[in-house]
């Protein structure tokens, strides 16, 4: 499936086709574009379920008392298991949560390498003077840029599991300022989607059109980037490589 999906051809296009094959009225309901990007990401193959939003004065729509990341989490405990492709349940989801942004699950089809914006331009702008192939792209108003790529795999065989010390999962976001790579158990916001504060959203930089690529095609840039955002060496992020058992 990952062959498939990260294929320039066999990827762009099912989007191609699913954009073609739109109604007059389907596009007419939708002028903003947001039904229509949520269900280009999961007619390529990105899994989604519903996530909070903005509430007046820099809340978040769950209304938990000091929401510790507003308008960036599932709705649903269960948003693993709820996330999906299906055409149907994402349009219902999008047009009787007309609010609502939507999170998309890592470690099944993609994963995505998350991080500090200003690292993230320089990266993206070596990575393409380099001929790499980048993939899709998005950047969020709180300061950080998410490469979107394949994903490392979910294997039957716990053995055979990457690990790597820059997995990040929602509940240890605060430990990865640098580079933080999101597979198997986590999430990132879905472009189009808001943030508490004014015009802040998340948004694409390069969008759905470009094929995933794999990860260590960009990881070396990317952690060389965020080395010197830290201002450290690039020989002190030399455990961020995944290794196997």
């Amino acid at each position: 499936m990952s062959a498939e999906f990260g294929g320039r051809t066999g990827r762009h296009g099912r989007l191609s086709q699913w954009l073609r094959g739109r109604r007059p009225k389907e596009a007419a309901a939708d002028d903003d574009g947001r039904e229509a990007l949520l269900l280009a990401a999961a007619g390529a193959g990105l899994p989604l379920a519903p996530a909070a939003y903005p509430a007046p004065g820099y809340r978040c729509s769950c209304d938990r008392v000091g929401c510790p990341t507003p308008a960036r989490h599932p709705v649903s405990f269960a948003w693993q298991t709820q996330s999906t492709t299906d055409k149907a349940q994402i349009e219902r989801w999008a047009r009787h949560q007309p609010q609502a942004n939507f999170i998309t699950a890592t470690g099944m089809v993609h994963d995505v390498l998350d991080v500090p914006l200003a690292a993230g331009r320089e990266a993206l702008e070596r990575l393409l003077a380099s001929g790499i192939e980048v993939g899709p792209v998005a950047e969020s108003d709180d300061g950080r840029l998410l490469f979107f790529t394949l994903t490392r795999g979910t294997p039957e065989d716990e053995d055979e599991w990457w690990p790597c010390e820059l997995d990040c999962h929602p509940e240890t976001m605060d430990e990865h300022p640098g580079l933080r790579w999101h597979c198997r158990g986590s999430y990132v916001l879905l472009p189009p989607a808001r943030l508490p504060g004014d015009e802040q959203s998340v948004h694409w930089v390069r969008g759905l059109e470009h094929p995933l690529p794999d990860p260590l095609n960009l990881l070396e840039v990317l952690t060389d980037a965020c080395a010197r955002y830290a201002g450290e060496q690039p020989d002190h992020v030399g455990t961020a490589w995944p290794l196997r058992h």
